[in-house]
């Protein structure tokens, strides 16, 4: 099945390229959102979201208003081995080509956009930019080799550095065809025209992790509703993690904060989420039963969405080892659910300047557990309703989509 030309409207027709698996533009997450405030004003939005082969589907067409999504069969890279993983990836950029030209080959396209990761789009862009004179715009999520190397995942030398120096390479290709690139800090930009000095820092500018903002925070009837319904303390200030368990995390050192907190008689810690490090945390409860803290092995969003607004601290971790300044999008949830956020990261992010200097939390360094219990206890000790409510103001004046839009829509 392929789209034809005669069934687009006036109006820019602008091609999203991810390996978010989604297939519908009224799901939640920062892309969809932002997607529908680009639809909203008008274009006509195209999508490749891929569908892995273990989910049995094959490549189909989905067409909503003024939307077409394209679900590409691809291989398995989620919660695979590592050899398929490495095969699959690798065979993106020429499967996204192929069906691009497949699918839509009489579409016309003005803009496509698309976001790291993966640094493997690199072919794809490039034939909509050639064959439709198409302007081009990277949403700089993930600074990929090198947070693989920060962890040890990867390494610059040795067998492990032919890896990294592919993947270097393709990194600087999709950089040098990018017609401008938006980060999603003020270190993101520091450090990519640090590290990359071909790039003309005329093309990069601050674009931010972005939400259609809703009003996520529970009344007290509510609240004790879901506190009761997950078996959470009614009396204790709750301290919710929410989000991947892998190794960029920095589970162990969330661990030894645990347990450093364990004798805090008035904290509760609850952490959901799944990944490669869950292990860790489900072994510790085993073995130390500590009875301040409750893991769950993931919710749905909706009910993720509902128990976190029943909470009073949102928690970020990142690994201490980074020299890439990540900003993780989980920051947004805790805001719009008007919570207050502890963050725990290294130095080089400045998620916790945003936090601190905002009004809004609390930072420490991802390697003091001490510090983490001292601001544990400043939790206990403030007004957390108070910073929260500050953080969700704070969240509609910098990190809506419609902030967004018109960061990549200008001319």
């Amino acid at each position: 099945m392929t789209i034809n030309d005669n069934e687009q409207k006036e109006s820019k027709n602008i091609l999203f390229l991810t390996l978010l698996d989604f297939s519908s533009l009224d799901e939640k997450n920062i892309y969809t959102d932002l997607l529908r405030e680009i639809r909203r004003h008008g274009n006509k939005i195209y999508v490749v979201s891929p569908s892995e082969r273990k989910n049995k589907n094959r490549t189909h067409i989905i067409k909503e208003h003024n939307s077409v999504i394209l679900k590409l069969r691809i291989g398995n890279i989620q919660k695979t081995n590592i050899i398929e993983k490495g095969i699959s990836t690798v065979l993106i950029e020429p499967q996204f080509k192929k069906a691009i030209r497949k699918y839509f080959n009489s579409i016309k396209f003005d803009l496509v956009l698309y976001s790291t990761p993966p640094i493997s789009f690199v072919d794809a862009v490039k034939y909509v930019k050639d064959r439709d004179s198409a302007k081009s715009y990277l949403l700089l999520k993930d600074i990929f080799p090198q947070n693989a190397v920060d962890i040890g995942m990867m390494s610059t030398s040795g067998i492990k550095g032919l890896l990294y120096r592919f993947f270097r390479k393709k990194e600087k290709e999709l950089y040098e065809i990018s017609d401008r690139i938006g980060c999603m800090s003020p270190a993101n930009i520091r450090y990519l025209l640090s590290n990359n000095h071909k790039i003309d820092s005329s093309i990069v500018e601050l674009c931010p992790n972005s939400i259609e903002p809703v009003d996520k925070s529970v009344d007290d009837y509510a609240r004790k509703a879901l506190r009761t319904k997950y078996k959470i303390p009614l009396d204790k200030t709750v301290l919710v993690y929410g989000g991947n368990l892998g190794k960029p995390q920095g589970i162990p050192f969330l661990i030894d904060c645990l347990r450093a907190c364990k004798d805090i008689q008035n904290a509760f810690f609850i952490i959901v989420g799944d990944g490669t490090e869950f292990h860790l945390i489900k072994e510790y409860i085993h073995l130390e039963q500590p009875k301040n803290v409750r893991l769950i092995k993931r919710l749905p969003k909706e009910d993720y969405d509902a128990m976190v607004g029943a909470c009073d601290v949102g928690l970020i971790f990142l690994d201490h080892r980074f020299t890439i300044p990540n900003f993780p999008s989980r920051l947004l949830s805790y805001m719009q659910a008007k919570l207050p956020v502890l963050a725990c990261t290294d130095t080089h992010t400045d998620v916790g300047k945003v936090i601190v200097d905002g009004g809004f939390g609390w930072w420490c360094e991802s390697n003091d557990v001490l510090g983490f219990v001292e601001l544990v206890e400043n939790c206990l000790s403030e007004d957390c309703s108070s910073k929260g409510r500050i953080g969700y103001e704070y969240l509609l004046k910098h990190y809506t989509v419609e902030n967004a839009y018109n960061t990549i829509i200008a001319e």
